[in-house]
């Protein structure tokens, strides 16, 4: 991360990183795009110009939402289930709409919150280190 936060810029809290993230701006200004598409970043900032290069999420928010996904979709389907027992296309029918939104639309804000989150905490790649023996 070359373009982090120098020392004339007003240091952010965790909340304030975390609000910038959820609202898919800019983690250092907190006013420009982060995206250019739906899950796309652009490439750098339209208003403070920070360049996005250093941001890699990897399979994070996917692996966060499909979680937090799987409880609310598998424990609506086993209420309803042992409640109601109803045939199969039913449930086909309810809980594919629901994995549908529980999957896609968080998932852009949850990228952006670990970027902004990556950006906040200077997170690097990590590095071995040569101890002295």
């Amino acid at each position: 991360m070359n373009d982090t936060a120098g020392p004339s810029e007003p240091v952010t809290t965790v909340l304030q990183s975390a609000m910038r993230g959820l609202g898919c701006k800019c983690p250092r200004c907190g006013q420009g795009k982060l995206y250019a598409g739906f899950l796309t970043l652009a490439p750098s900032c339209d208003r403070c110009g920070l360049d996005y290069a250093f941001i890699d999420t990897g399979d994070g928010p996917a692996i966060f939402i499909i979680m937090l996904a799987g409880a609310i979709v598998v424990g609506c389907a086993l209420v309803v289930e042992v409640k109601y027992q109803p045939p199969y296309w039913l449930h086909a029918v309810l809980w594919l709409p629901l994995i549908l939104a529980t999957t896609l639309l968080p998932l852009r804000a949850m990228k952006s919150l670990l970027i902004s989150l990556q950006f906040h905490h200077k997170a690097a790649p990590g590095r071995l280190v040569d101890r002295a023996k």
